[in-house]
């Protein structure tokens, strides 16, 4: 089995600053986590990657929405990956379903194809599909290092059960990476109840302020539900915090 392992999950230069500042082993670099993240730029790649130490994983996904892809967006996420890998990225978070909702083995082979000999991780298109353990059985197949999942449920500790059995029908093979509201509270019920030792974390404090000073009432860029006067990022403390319990975690049998 790995070690335990920590990955910050980052959409900015000061996200990333903090999230290796605090601890990290690696970051997933995206753009856009208010709608689950989106590719990066290759600008804040490179920018990420001359200041920080910590290997790199890029996020590959070009659009918010399901993981059905069409012929030019699998054509758009395979130049980045070729982008990516020729720029010195660790590797990539992909993922890609059919109409029915199993792994499109196709799709994903096509985007490895691409990726080399750069490590791969199925992101959380894992957990929109249909059966958990045939989509397992089918990552494990195209040779996927990793799994990055909440157990198919709202958050990692309400899928609990389904990371514990996600874990041991993996056996090893792949590793099993909790995702989505992971926090300092919870990474330790995670290792007690499923034997999960590898974490995916945005380490959020509360929102910033944006220092805007004219606030335009009534009008919105996006998502309604979201300020435009709000800036989220990662609180390297509350990072740290995690990372420390993480590390201090034992290596399972």
């Amino acid at each position: 089995m790995n070690q335990p392992l920590i990955e910050g999950c980052v959409d900015s230069y000061a996200s990333a600053m903090a999230a290796a500042a605090g601890g990290a082993d690696r970051l997933e670099l995206c753009a856009n986590l208010a709608i689950g993240g989106t590719t990066p730029s290759p600008a804040l790649f490179k920018q990420v990657q001359r200041d920080c130490a910590v290997k790199i994983n890029i996020l590959l996904r070009p659009r918010f929405g399901a993981f059905l892809y069409s012929q030019p967006e699998m054509e758009e996420m395979c130049t980045e990956i070729q982008a990516f890998r020729a720029l010195g990225a660790n590797g990539v978070v992909i993922g890609a379903l059919t109409p029915e909702g199993a792994l499109d083995v196709d799709s994903m082979r096509r985007l490895m194809d691409c990726a080399g000999d750069m490590e791969v991780t199925l992101h959380r298109a894992f957990d929109m599909a249909r059966d958990p353990m045939e989509t397992l059985e089918a990552a494990a197949s195209l040779g996927c290092r990793t799994i990055l999942t909440s157990g198919q449920a709202s958050s990692a500790l309400a899928g609990l059960e389904v990371l514990r059995a996600l874990r041991a029908r993996a056996a090893g093979r792949i590793d099993i990476m909790a995702g989505c509201g992971v926090k300092r509270e919870n990474i330790r019920r995670l290792y007690d109840g499923a034997g999960i030792t590898s974490f995916h974390t945005t380490g959020r404090g509360a929102p910033l302020d944006s220092g805007m000073i004219y606030r335009k009432a009534g009008v919105s860029m996006g998502l309604p539900s979201l300020s435009e006067y709000e800036v989220w990022r990662t609180d390297p403390e509350e990072f740290r915090a995690c990372a420390e319990i993480v590390h201090g975690l034992e290596k399972p049998e």
